[in-house]
């Protein structure tokens, strides 16, 4: 019979104290095997002798070196595809029961003579240091909404060290889902980390020109600037970098599906109902994170006094010329605005203008002047002289074929042709812009000048504009000329 170790031990002891044949069976064995283990003074691990020889022949020893040099020349080749290019060279020889075998002899080979390998680096993870953030798509577990399939990702975010995680439901990885996801879970923790990490994701990171390299992007940069935070990324191709939440991020979605099992039910009443679910698993799995999370506390910054899109409320006074400066940037406003003082809401990326309660435009935020000629036109019919040397000029140029239109009304009328001119600006007020220079790009193409008076009729004549849009029928003896060349 077989012994182990721990019985020859007792025996040893039993013996101390029994004759042979009782020690022999308060130690689970026979009274010869008692005696052999008695006179060698051996355990049976070392009595073991490993075995250093085959006990069957190599099938696969006459044609191992054709096989070897497939191995040299492309390691990452399948003992499948060999074993079928073998039983097609050799077929008396070989046969498809014997895979097995060669995958072992293709173990062996590698681990003696195959390449190295990239060694994963586990990192000794400091309190305090880092947080790090993924989103992941959810569509796996089938979640609806009142019957209808929900298709949605979470934004991740999750402390390295004490684990503590927070999510947020989002569409994709733009950067409003991004920025609004980490906003939320820091102001939910009440602090953050030295330090961000994510992947490579476009929202966050871009390619630098002429190269492969990525850099962050201006937005991703100024937003983490806000709450004082270092970007990091982990390396293109690398995702066991942000190692942390890639993990996280499966061991969240298996409680998530785990809950829907106990409910009995994917489907919701709506994305609030499946939020709260959301919330009751986040909650649950950060229970047991308090003591280490108290341990990351103080290495934490204090949050920033403010929101990032939380904006800046500047009150603005309407100047004569009908325009507000924030920041030493014009904007203009409609002109019955005038004197009046009115609340500018600054974003990071927009300006809105209120009065009173009142929203009364919105505008992206600029380091150019913003004029819009719809808010001066009808005063600049009233004073046409002021057109030639107007401050903020090329504003009355909304684009190119207003500049042609401009061009070819000055040639053919040199001394009213700007009145003329202000008159189109006037209709692409009134009118849609887009359609008034498709009248005027329709009378220029018909070598007409744009008058007034012919861009109104067109625009009268409704639909049929469009319609009567040139538009050039290419020459198909051109491409029979092209394909003859060749």
């Amino acid at each position: 019979m077989t012994c182990k170790d721990k019985q020859v031990n007792l025996l040893m002891k039993n013996l101390k104290r029994y004759p042979n044949y009782i020690a022999a069976a308060k130690s689970g064995m026979d009274v010869k095997t008692a005696r052999k283990y008695r006179q060698s003074g051996k355990l049976p691990s070392e009595a073991a002798k490993p075995n250093n020889g085959r006990t069957r022949r190599d099938p696969f020893s006459e044609h191992w070196s054709e096989i070897e040099n497939f191995l040299s020349n492309a390691p990452g080749l399948q003992a499948k595809v060999v074993l079928e290019y073998l039983i097609d060279k050799y077929p008396h020889q070989y046969q498809a029961g014997q895979l097995r075998t060669l995958q072992r002899r293709f173990k062996d080979w590698s681990a003696l003579h195959g390449k190295a390998k990239d060694v994963i680096f586990r990192q000794d993870i400091k309190p305090g240091r880092q947080s790090q953030s993924d989103c992941t798509w959810m569509n796996a577990l089938g979640i609806t909404i009142q019957g209808a399939p929900f298709p949605h990702m979470l934004f991740h975010f999750m402390l390295p060290y004490s684990k503590w995680e927070h999510v947020t439901i989002c569409k994709s990885e733009s950067f409003a889902s991004i920025t609004a996801g980490y906003e939320a879970a820091v102001f939910a923790l009440g602090y953050v980390a030295p330090e961000h990490r994510t992947d490579n994701l476009s929202a966050a990171t871009c390619k630098l020109s002429g190269s492969a390299k990525r850099t962050f992007t201006e937005s991703w940069d100024c937003f983490l600037k806000h709450f004082s935070v270092k970007p990091s990324r982990n390396n293109p191709g690398q995702s066991h970098e942000n190692g942390s939440v890639e993990k996280s991020n499966d061991l969240f979605k298996t409680a998530v599906t785990q809950r829907l099992l106990l409910r009995g039910s994917h489907d919701f009443a709506s994305v609030d109902a499946y939020q709260a679910l959301l919330k009751t698993v986040e909650e649950s799995r950060n229970k047991g994170r308090q003591k280490r999370l108290l341990e990351e506390l103080p290495y934490f910054k204090d949050l920033p006094r403010k929101k990032w899109d939380a904006p800046d409320m500047r009150l603005v006074t309407v100047s004569p010329s009908s325009t507000i400066h924030i920041d030493s940037v014009p904007y203009s406003v409609p002109s019955r605005l005038i004197a009046y003082q009115l609340k500018a809401y600054l974003y990071h990326e927009r300006i809105d203008l209120y009065y009173g309660e009142k929203k009364l435009q919105s505008m992206p935020k600029s380091d150019t002047p913003l004029i819009d000629y719809r808010h001066i036109i009808d005063s600049l019919i009233r004073k046409p002289g002021a057109f030639f040397n107007y401050q903020y000029h090329q504003a009355l140029f909304p684009n190119l074929v207003f500049r042609k239109a401009y061009d070819a009304l000055h040639r053919a009328h040199p001394s009213n042709g700007h009145k003329l001119y202000l008159k189109l600006l006037q209709l692409a007020k009134l009118h849609q812009e887009q359609t008034v220079i498709f009248a005027v790009e329709l009378l220029l193409s018909e070598m007409q000048v744009p008058e007034p008076n012919s861009v109104k009729a067109l625009l009268d004549s409704g639909p049929k504009l469009i319609a009567t849009s040139f538009v050039r029928a290419p020459n198909l003896s051109d491409y029979d000329q092209l394909l003859a060349a060749h």
